[in-house]
């Protein structure tokens, strides 16, 4: 009984032997149909692409959807590569727009110096304002000039619109400008139109004090002050600032100069005066004008 029962005839194998049969018949009718050549077959073709081939649309749309998604994510990638290229080329533009803003201030601020006119009889070396390193006094600047291009200890500093300060400290390539706003600074000055003689004092704020001023009531706000030359330090008729009343009633100075942003100045060179030796030199042309004196 037991033997029987495990002797069952197994189907299965027999079942996948026919239809692989049943499939290869198949396979060989299609090729065979679509080899033959004949109107009739041609045509019982066409009828059966017309029949079946329709019907596979839906196995064509994820395909198809697929494949559009795939050129959406590339179009997107080539996108965001451009963008982070523009992004980066935005970056370089901003910096050369940066340089071209700077140099376009640093040309306006030398044109400026270009149109300070000067006596005719003195001569000037243009520097440039480096950082300043430190001294003693606090409001200060280092030029990059020095004793190799004639600039002397004391010599008048301006820019494009006015007096910046004296020289304090010359090295060979190197000097050290003292603005006008340093508490150590005093310039002989006048005030315009009243002629008022002052000295300008600074504080170390951005507004120096007028000093010893004389009539007032004469001086308005908005006055011109200059140099006068007093004391052979500063050149006179130097443009200095304008009178501003402070908040206790005090007369101080707008200065001319703009000492924040001090990009190039000018270095006055003071002219030696010429000596005279001998009384000759003086009444020599009188001695020979006058008849000699017969004994």
């Amino acid at each position: 009984m037991a033997d029987r029962k495990g002797a069952d005839p197994d189907y299965s194998g027999s079942i996948r032997r026919v239809l692989l049969g049943i499939a290869a018949v198949l396979l060989v009718a299609i090729f065979l149909l679509w080899r033959i050549d004949n109107a009739r077959v041609e045509q019982l073709r066409v009828s059966l692409v017309d029949r079946f081939v329709p019907s596979f649309e839906w196995t064509l749309r994820p395909v198809a959807a697929t494949a559009r998604m795939v050129g959406e994510f590339r179009a997107y990638r080539r996108v965001y590569e451009q963008n982070d290229e523009l992004r980066r080329e935005l970056q370089r533009m901003q910096g050369w727009r940066e340089a071209a803003l700077q140099l376009e201030q640093k040309n306006a601020r030398l044109l400026a110096l270009s149109n300070v006119r000067l006596n005719p009889r003195m001569t000037y070396v243009t520097a440039e304002v480096m950082a300043d390193a430190g001294s003693p006094f606090r409001r200060s600047a280092m030029l990059n000039v020095g004793g190799a291009d004639g600039v002397d200890d004391g010599s008048a500093v301006v820019d494009g619109l006015g007096l910046v300060g004296r020289i304090a400290g010359v090295g060979d390539r190197s000097a050290r400008v003292i603005f006008l706003t340093d508490a150590s600074s005093r310039v002989p000055a006048v005030v315009l139109p009243s002629g008022q003689t002052v000295l300008v004092a600074g504080d170390n704020t951005a507004g120096p004090t007028l000093e010893f001023v004389a009539q007032v009531d004469e001086v308005s706000p908005g006055d011109r002050v200059v140099s006068t030359g007093d004391g052979g330090l500063y050149p006179p008729d130097i443009l200095i600032g304008q009178v501003v009343p402070d908040r206790d009633g005090r007369l101080r100075l707008r200065p001319a100069a703009d000492h924040r942003r001090l990009d190039f100045v000018r270095v006055l060179r003071r002219m030696s005066p010429e000596l005279i030796e001998g009384p000759g030199e003086m009444i020599g042309p009188l001695l020979a004008a006058t008849p000699e004196v017969v004994q």
